[in-house]
C-alpha cells in the first residue's frame, strides 16, 4: 500500500527529528542571555553617572552602535 504525500510521517531522511534536552540548553541560554544584558548595559548605559570604567574609551568604541540602536548619547 502507498503512503499518502501528505500523512504526517517521518521526514524523507527516515529518522525522526534529534530532540534536545532542557538541561543541554539551559546554561547556554543563560549564558548568552547574561552576554546580551552586558552587551546591552556596555552600548546603551556606558557613561556619565553609571560608568563602570573610567574614561571614554569604551563610549567611543560603542559610539555609533548607540546611535544605532536609539540611546541618546550626546
Amino acid at each position: 500500500m502507498a503512503q499518502s504525500v501528505l500523512s504526517p510521517s517521518l521526514p524523507a531522511g527516515g529518522s525522526a527529528p534529534a530532540t534536545l534536552p532542557i538541561r543541554a540548553i539551559l546554561p547556554w541560554a543563560l549564558f548568552l542571555g547574561t552576554l546580551m544584558l552586558v552587551l546591552l548595559y556596555f552600548v546603551g548605559a556606558e557613561q556619565g553617572a553609571t560608568s563602570v570604567l573610567s574614561g571614554a574609551t569604551v563610549h567611543e568604541w560603542v559610539h555609533d552602535g548607540r546611535h544605532l540602536l536609539g540611546f541618546p548619547c550626546h
